[in-house]
């Protein structure tokens, strides 16, 4: 299942109500819900906050399928070239004071997803995230 969506936070609960409509409808966890949903709000949010910035707010397509007993969430859009996966995970034994701005929500979609994979094909980002759901 795809849906496209503005990349704008008005669209958050859009994505959310997709997301856990088709989770739902395959039997997935209520913890496995949570840890999902988690993660797809980060990806979306920062979509919605970065990709297009300094330029017209655009799209994010969001994708859901169920290969095996796997969930494969794909985020595509065509803003600025952004692999979140890059940066360097934060040393979380740091208090909050010690600790460097930013990366800390991609850390926990990287711990709470079993697989986290980017790419940049032409002018698209693709985001794609896989949790085991059985």
């Amino acid at each position: 299942m795809r849906k496209i969506f503005a990349a704008d936070d008005k669209e958050l609960h859009n994505v959310i109500a997709f997301i856990e409509e088709e989770l739902e409808a395959h039997e997935v966890s209520m913890k496995n819900i949570m840890a999902i949903t988690v993660a797809v709000e980060e990806i979306f949010v920062n979509i919605a906050h970065y990709a297009y910035e300094g330029k017209e707010p655009g799209e994010a397509v969001v994708s859901i399928d169920f290969p095996d007993d796997i969930v494969e969430i794909t985020f595509e859009d065509n803003g600025m070239e952004f692999d979140p996966l890059a940066k360097t995970d934060p040393d979380i034994e740091l208090s909050a004071e010690e600790r460097s701005i930013g990366g800390l929500g991609i850390y926990m979609v990287k711990k709470s997803m079993d697989e986290c994979l980017y790419e940049h094909n032409g002018e698209t980002n693709i985001f794609r995230m896989r949790k085991k759901i059985r």
